[in-house]
């Protein structure tokens, strides 16, 4: 039996720096298009404090690209990308649209997500293919009028025609989105190509292995969100080798002794990931940290979005920024803007490191992320520990 590859924690963790383009000038190359091939997700979230967190994730890799060009690079006509249900709601290649088949399948069977569909969804169908692409807006709106899960009928029946792959989204206007025939936003060498449910699930494994670098089951599970039958399915792929994932061993993950504990992208165990660490502020949704567990398992780092915890609960702020600096989380930032000024509402460094060995990459992420968003100036509004504030305040 040829013996397994044995990464210790910290190869584990280079490699999947590397996967997620965030050493190295080369992971650059290529702009927004090729990041987003590199990721094979991008997830979409409504909340914008510096920026929206498919923004943040581009600025995370690439560096101060301009938000109208990441924009025009996620949403192209004609289209490069598609809005599906991957890790969550996120931007996916176009070139994928096939390998979700199987997620398209299962909701048509299930005919339910968070609503009832409604009866007249046919006629949905109908005004969409003989007005052309539209916004909810065009149909009557998206709310009731109560809170933001009370959609209308309207807006419920949009998104099952999205959901079973009658619909597709494109682009967006005004972060509202475009509803469009799949027939006509979708290339047709792709629309017709309907792949088995074990052909989807093999060929989005690789995909999630080679995103993740190294990645254990429950990494994997996280990343494309299956259950039952398809999550046995990945099994399967993964034992079979069909997925063309390698098994390793990472010390200090979870799993028994002298069997794989995690699977690796072969091309990644081929050399060593080399070039300079990304200093950067990171989305909450970014696919580095988005699997909590993964996030403390490779860097030690316990995260919780503190967002949905009421606020006289809070520890570390609102919208909590991890900061990466030198391969490592080394702390967090809940940030704000206030005019030109970016401010910290609260910062931190992880217990343990040190204001004179990281303090200069502290003020390098602040800094890069305020001239990003158009601020000059940086306040802090409260620091742990306190000697930072006057430090990282300054150019």
């Amino acid at each position: 039996m040829t013996p397994l590859p044995d990464l210790t924690a910290d190869e584990a963790r280079r490699i999947i720096l590397r996967a997620q383009g965030l050493i190295g000038a080369d992971a650059r190359k290529g702009g927004v298009h090729t990041m987003l091939r590199r990721l094979g997700a991008v997830q979409l979230d409504t909340i914008s404090v510096l920026a929206r967190s498919h923004e943040l994730v581009a600025y995370a890799r690439l560096g101060a690209v301009g938000r109208p060009k990441i924009e025009r690079a996620y949403w192209h006509n004609p289209a490069q990308s598609f809005e599906y249900w991957c890790h969550a709601a996120c931007i996916l290649p176009i070139e994928h649209w096939p390998l979700y088949s199987f997620r398209r399948r299962a909701y048509r069977e299930r005919r339910f997500r968070w609503h009832e569909v409604p009866d007249d969804v046919d006629k949905l169908l109908e005004k969409v293919r003989a007005s052309g692409p539209l916004t909810t807006s065009d149909v009557g709106g998206a709310k009731n009028g109560g809170p933001w899960w009370d959609w209308s009928d309207s807006k419920i029946g949009l998104e099952w025609l999205v959901d079973i792959g009658e619909l597709v989204c494109t682009r967006r206007v005004g972060w509202r989105r475009v509803y469009d025939l799949a027939e006509r936003a979708v290339p047709a060498g792709l629309l017709g190509d309907d792949l088995s449910d074990e052909e989807c699930i093999t060929r989005l494994a690789a995909v999630a292995g080679r995103s993740l670098g190294v990645a254990n089951r429950t990494d994997l599970i996280d990343f494309l969100r299956l259950k039952g039958r398809h999550a046995t399915i990945l099994d399967e792929v993964l034992l079979s080798g069909a997925a063309g994932l390698a098994p390793v061993t990472v010390t200090g993950w979870p799993g028994k002794k002298g069997l794989a504990n995690a699977w690796a992208d072969p091309a990644a165990l081929a050399s060593d990931p080399r070039g300079r660490h990304r200093t950067t502020l990171l989305s909450p949704f970014d696919s580095l940290i988005w699997h909590r567990g993964r996030t403390e398992r490779v860097f030690g780092f316990r995260y919780t979005l503190e967002l949905y915890v009421p606020k006289h609960k809070r520890v570390h702020g609102y919208f909590t920024m991890p900061v990466l600096a030198g391969g490592r989380l080394i702390g967090r930032v809940d940030p704000a803007r206030e005019g030109t000024t970016l401010v910290a509402r609260q910062l931190s460094l992880e217990p343990g490191l040190s204001s004179a060995r990281w303090a200069d990459a502290m003020r390098e992420a602040l800094w890069s992320a305020a001239d990003w968003v158009g601020c000059d100036s940086v306040r802090v509004d409260r620091a742990d520990p306190p000697e930072l504030a006057p430090i990282l305040t300054t150019t």
